[in-house]
C-alpha cells in the first residue's frame, strides 16, 4: 500500500522534492501547501519545476492551509519551508504536525538535524514533546549541512584506525543559483561594508553547528568550542548571474570555516568556498571538476580525500546539489514512520540504501 504523504514548500528544494513523491508510486500525495499567493490553487504537478520528467495532472490543488494538510491525514509531511529567515515559524509548524501523529522529514528547520548542544534544551524538549504526543518522528537533513556533512564522512572514518581531522568542504560557483533570500542571507551582491545575517557572529557556528556536533557525536568526541572565520572578495567589475546584478566593489567570493576545538585542536572543520564567478580568488580551493564539487577530507590512519561532483541532465551542478539534499530526505520517509518518536538523525536511522529507485535509462547502452 502507498505510503500517504503531504508537501510543504515549493520551493527550490521543496519542487524537487515534490516532484519525487508524484513519480514515485510508493506515495500518494494527499495534499501541497504553499505560501505564494500566486501558486494557490494550481494543481501539484505545475510547482515541480523541471523535476518531472513528463507533464502529470494530480488532482492534488495547493493550499496555503496547514490546518487543511494536517486534516487529509497523512502519515508522512515533507516540510521544505523557508527556515533560515522564519525560523519560529517553521519550528511552529513542525510541532503541530508532529503533535497531530504525523511523521516530518524536510530540509528545515535545519537546527533540528542534530539540536543537541545548539539550541536551547528548553526548545529540544517541545519538540521532543510533540512528538511523544502524536508518537510521530522527524528527520531534517540536506546536501550541506546535511549527507555531505554526516552520512558520508561517517561511512568513511568507520573504515580508519586513526583520526586526527574530519573536514568537510563545499566548493561552489553560485553564479547559477536563483534563490535570492538565501543569496541575500549570505551578502552576496551585497556592498563590502554591509554584514548580512549568515555572517553576524555566532550564526555560522550556529547554521554549521548541528553538522559539527553529529560528527563529534559519531565519533565519540566532546567538543569544547566552536570557532568561525571568514574571508569575502568584492568583485572586480560589473557582471551579472541568475539572482540580478553583481556591482564593481559588492561582494562575489566568500570563503568560511566553522571549527569543533578538542583541546585546542581544530577536530571537525566545515569549509565553504563560494563565488560567483571562476575566475575569482584563484588561490582558494577549486572544485574538483566543473563549477562545483564537495570534498570529503580525514586526516588520520588511513587518510582520505573523496570528491563528491554533483551533476544532472536536468540542470547544473546547483540544481544536482538541490536534487541531492531532496532526494535524501524522500527516500528517507520509510525509515522515519518507521523510527521511534522524537528526533532523528543520520546517527539513528538505517542506512538508505536507495531500494527501489533503479530504473534504467535509454541513455545508457553498455
Amino acid at each position: 500500500m502507498a505510503i500517504r504523504v503531504a508537501h510543504v514548500g515549493t520551493g527550490n528544494v521543496g519542487g524537487l522534492a515534490l516532484a519525487e513523491l508524484i513519480a514515485n508510486p510508493q506515495f500518494e500525495l494527499t495534499g501541497v501547501n504553499v505560501s505564494t499567493p500566486e501558486k494557490v490553487g494550481r494543481d501539484a504537478g505545475e510547482l515541480c519545476g523541471v523535476g518531472l520528467d513528463t507533464p502529470t495532472v494530480t488532482g492534488i490543488k495547493a493550499v496555503n492551509d496547514l490546518d487543511a494538510i494536517i486534516a487529509a491525514k497523512p502519515e508522512c509531511v515533507v516540510y521544505c519551508a523557508m527556515g533560515d529567515t522564519r525560523l519560529p515559524d517553521a519550528m511552529t509548524d513542525v510541532m503541530r504536525i508532529l503533535a497531530a501523529g504525523i511523521n516530518v522529514v524536510g530540509s528545515s528547520p535545519g537546527l533540528l538535524q542534530f539540536p543537541w548542544g545548539v539550541m536551547p534544551d528548553k526548545y529540544i524538549a517541545r519538540v521532543e514533546d510533540a512528538a511523544q504526543q502524536g508518537n510521530s518522528s522527524i528527520f531534517i537533513s540536506g546536501v550541506d549541512p546535511g549527507f555531505a556533512n554526516d552520512l558520508i564522512p561517517f561511512a568513511l572514518a568507520g573504515t580508519c584506525q586513526r583520526i586526527e581531522q574530519v573536514r568537510c568542504m563545499e566548493i561552489h560557483d553560485y553564479a547559477s543559483y536563483d534563490g535570492i533570500e538565501v543569496m541575500t542571507y549570505m551578502g552576496f551582491a551585497r556592498p563590502m561594508d554591509e554584514i548580512p545575517m549568515l555572517l553576524q557572529p555566532g550564526i555560522l557556528s550556529i547554521a554549521w553547528g548541528t553538522a559539527i556536533r553529529q560528527l563529534a557525536a559519531g565519533l565519540g568526541i566532546e567538543v569544547d568550542a566552536i570557532t568561525e572565520s571568514y574571508q569575502r572578495e568584492p568583485a572586480p567589475e560589473d557582471f551579472d548571474i541568475a539572482i540580478g546584478h553583481v556591482a564593481k566593489g559588492t561582494v562575489a567570493v566568500l570563503q568560511f570555516e566553522i571549527r569543533g576545538m578538542v583541546k585546542g585542536h581544530p577536530a571537525i572543520v566545515i569549509e565553504h568556498v563560494t563565488r560567483l564567478r571562476p575566475d575569482l580568488r584563484p588561490d582558494l580551493p577549486r572544485p574538483a571538476s566543473g563549477d562545483g564539487s564537495y570534498r570529503v577530507e580525514i586526516t588520520g590512519e588511513p587518510s582520505y580525500a573523496v570528491d563528491i561532483i554533483p551533476s544532472s541532465r536536468k540542470g547544473d551542478h546547483n540544481h544536482a546539489a538541490i536534487a541531492g539534499a531532496a532526494g535524501r530526505v524522500v527516500n528517507a520517509i520509510p525509515a522515519v514512520i518507521a523510527a521511534p518518536p522524537g528526533i532523528r538523525t543520520t546517527l539513528d536511522l538505517p542506512l538508505v540504501t536507495g531500494k527501489g529507485l533503479y530504473a534504467p535509462s535509454t541513455l545508457v547502452t553498455t
